[in-house]
Parts: C-alpha cells; structure tokens; sequence
C-alpha cells in the first residue's frame, strides 16, 4: 500500500513537473519569437558603383554572424533594380534588413514591402514617397559646387564626371582609390530618376537613415528632411556620400541596430 502510494506521489511530481516545463518553453518561445533578430543583411548599391565597395561592411557584418548580400542592380531603370532586388530578397532564409545607398533608397523604398524585410536603412539615400520621383528630391535644393553628376549622354545614360569625382563623390578617400572607383563607375539611365515611386515601405516598417554631412553628391539637408518627414531615425556620421566606405564600422553599427529592432 505504502509502495503504492510513493508510486502514485511520484507520478504526480513527474507530471506537475513536465507541465511546468511546457509551460516555461512555451514562454521562452513567444519571448524569442517577440525579439527575433533579423540575421539577414541585402544591401543594393547606388549609381555610379556598384556591389564592391561595401566590402568592408561586408566583413564587419558577417564576423559578427550576418549573412550578408549584396545586390547587384543594373541601374537600368527603377523597375530593373527593384526586380534585381526581390530575386535577391526570395533567396533569404528568414527575416532582412533592406539596406539601400544613394539612388537604391528609392530602389529600397519600393523593394522594401517584401513580407522578408522587417526594417530599411537608408544610407545617404533618397526616400521619396509614393507618386514622388527622385528627380523631385535631388532638385528640391540647389547643388553643390562639388558635384559632378553629368547631364545624360545621346542614350539617357548618366556618369559622374572625372574632373569631379573626387571631390563630389569620395573626398574622404585617397586620390588613388577615387581614380579606380571613377574608372569603373557603373552609370546610371536617367529614367530611373524621373521613375514614380508606387509603393512606400518606409510607412509600414521602421526606417533608419544615415545622413553623410559631408556629402557633395546628395546635400546633406535633403536627407534630413526627407527623414524627417518619413520620422526615420536619423544617424549623422562625418563623411562623403561613400561614407560607407570611409567609415564602414559607424554604419555597420546603424544597421546592426536595425537588426536588433533598437
């Protein structure tokens, strides 16, 4: 009876003790799903580059356990590069960061209603709104002195000129490194900035934007008030509109704050 009685006990503690473990599981479970970290990083490239100079926002990002794409857009108009990068965003395993540098802002902006992406960075980028082109945005103060981006060619075919490169695109590189990112610049058709945005990801998933203050390319002020307005969370770093490149630790920070919904 007594044995009976100690068997019967000690189911019940078995019992009591696997349902409290459910339990506990079952919390830890919704916990972790409520701060998922996205692990995954697709960053599309501007005009007049390409995929390459994010090497070292490559490195940076994957020691620390990223999976890291980079788009290589065509940059031959707005719906190429959109395409270009959705093909990229279904390869993804799992939740991304949408990362977009200069004219892949608005590239982004429209890529970025993909049910994988869960927040965007903006890196010097344009961000124009649905029915705004970024002609709209790039006229909406007048240059500066230093940029060097050219009228279009016979074919609508833009290049940043040589004569300015430097100086307008990557003045806080050397004068080497300009020389060979001048020389094999990827150009841009003149479409892709009278393009109208259909869509608006920034008003449906949280938005983080780097401002270049030293940018000669885009004026740093236009990057700001597009922010403003959309009330992404801005990051100011000293540098050219390259400012991934010159300062690639400060913006892998913003993009890894991205990742950790900061």
């Amino acid at each position: 009876m007594k044995h009976s009685f100690l068997k019967h006990r000690i189911s019940i503690i078995l019992i009591s003790f696997s349902l409290i473990c459910s339990l506990l599981l079952s919390a830890t479970l919704k916990t972790n799903a409520q701060t998922l970290k996205a692990k995954n990083i697709v960053i599309v490239h501007g005009a007049f580059a390409d995929g390459s100079g994010f090497k070292g926002l490559f490195d940076i990002l994957t020691k620390k356990g990223y999976h890291v794409t980079i788009v290589q857009n065509p940059l031959t108009s707005l719906k190429d590069d959109v395409d270009a990068t959705n093909r990229i965003l279904d390869q993804q395993d799992g939740t991304v960061i949408l990362v977009g540098h200069s004219w892949a802002g608005t590239v982004i902006t429209e890529a970025g209603i993909h049910p994988k992406v869960v927040a965007l960075v903006y890196i010097a980028a344009f961000q124009p709104d649905k029915g705004e082109t970024t002609a709209q945005w790039a006229g909406s103060l007048p240059a500066s002195p230093e940029s060097g981006i050219a009228p279009p060619d016979k074919n609508g075919v833009v290049y940043f000129s040589k004569e300015k490169f430097h100086a307008g695109f990557c003045a806080d590189l050397s004068k080497r490194d300009a020389d060979f990112m001048y020389a094999s610049q990827q150009p841009i058709f003149v479409n892709c900035f009278t393009a109208k945005i259909s869509e608006a990801a920034w008003k449906l998933k949280p938005s983080y934007g780097i401002v270049a203050t030293e940018d000669k390319a885009i004026v740093p002020d236009i990057e700001r008030n597009m922010y403003k307005r959309s009330g992404t969370k801005i990051t100011e770093i000293k540098g050219s509109h390259v400012v991934f490149i010159s300062h690639p630790d400060a913006v892998a920070n913003v993009i890894i704050e991205a990742a950790k919904n900061k």
